[in-house]
């Protein structure tokens, strides 16, 4: 528990830090929509690709971790969906707010997950966590997108829309160019991979700042307890399914740990733009985002320590 809490504590140190320049006016609230898109377009990627494209793990190692994934987030979605009625007769729930409970319970902060995983397991867990961008960000993206479009009415869920939001991902992008450089057998390295190598060092510490930063304390203190039912999803019963997948699948080791930490962290606050654009309930998302890191703070240690007794 101890090596858990001290991988953990300089995360969770720089999302309170990034909150606390954005509430003192330090760096005023309009800037960090620039730092936003800067890491989510160009920094993150850059760390992806050279992740990838210099990982010494073998792709076919990783087949059951990612079928074990992929999996997991089929199932998280089907049980998240299957929540919408029993959500309407408990909470009166309309349709733009279920949209925006099952983003907050099916979504995961892969900066979160990149950061802890490289705290805890180095440059070859870092390879395994890029694997789960590409098992679970296709299918997650045309879940929610499909979600949104059926439920919160501002679009229809037809295969072009769902495409091209697919499409917009660079995170996707960044993983098929680095997944085919390392196939290619081409040098990894030389004035491009130095430059991407540059570009990703800022990746993580900035995503984290940029966490805190988005955190809104207003949207939580006006939160309706339907909040809780994202939390008890996203924070208890997420990492207990990837668990028990993952020793379903024989994961053990760093692979199982890995999981398990993919599904425990806090939902991605980048959901929240896609719920303003295609009428989610905003408001939900960000008082369920803010309330998910702040609790996933006390969940993800508890949960990453019971994955590393089972794994060993």
């Amino acid at each position: 528990m101890t090596a858990v809490a001290s991988a953990l504590l300089p995360v969770m140190l720089l999302i309170a830090l990034g909150f606390t320049l954005r509430k003192s006016g330090a760096v005023p609230a309009e800037h960090w929509r620039g730092v936003e898109a800067l890491l989510y377009w160009l920094l993150f990627p850059a760390l992806l690709i050279v992740t990838l494209a210099r990982s010494r793990l073998s792709f076919a190692s990783l087949s059951s971790f990612g079928l074990a994934l992929f999996v997991f987030v089929i199932v998280l979605t089907v049980l998240a969906y299957a929540m919408r009625r029993p959500l309407a007769r408990a909470f009166d729930m309309s349709g733009p707010t279920f949209t925006s409970f099952f983003q907050t319970a099916t979504r995961w902060h892969g900066f979160v997950a990149f950061a802890i995983v490289e705290r805890l397991f180095g440059l070859d867990g870092v390879a395994i966590i890029a694997i789960a961008f590409a098992a679970m960000i296709p299918w997650l993206n045309v879940a929610n997108v499909a979600v949104l479009a059926m439920h919160a009415g501002k679009a229809r869920a037809t295969p072009g829309l769902v495409l091209r939001q697919l499409l917009k991902n660079p995170f996707l992008w960044a993983i098929a160019i680095g997944v085919a450089w390392k196939l290619s057998g081409l040098p990894r390295e030389g004035v491009i991979v130095s430059t991407l190598e540059l570009l990703g060092r800022g990746a993580l510490g900035i995503s984290l700042l940029t966490l805190g930063a988005g955190l809104s304390w207003r949207a939580l203190k006006h939160a309706r307890r339907e909040v809780l039912a994202t939390v008890g999803m996203k924070l208890f019963l997420a990492p207990l399914l990837a668990l028990a997948l993952g020793l379903a699948f024989g994961l053990a080791g760093d692979q199982l740990v890995i999981m398990v930490v993919a599904a425990a962290v806090p939902t991605a606050v980048s959901g929240y733009v896609l719920a303003r654009q295609m009428g989610g309930d905003a408001e939900f998302y960000a008082a369920a985002a803010t309330a998910q890191v702040v609790l996933s703070f006390l969940t993800m240690p508890l949960f990453i320590w019971l994955a590393m007794r089972m794994a060993q």
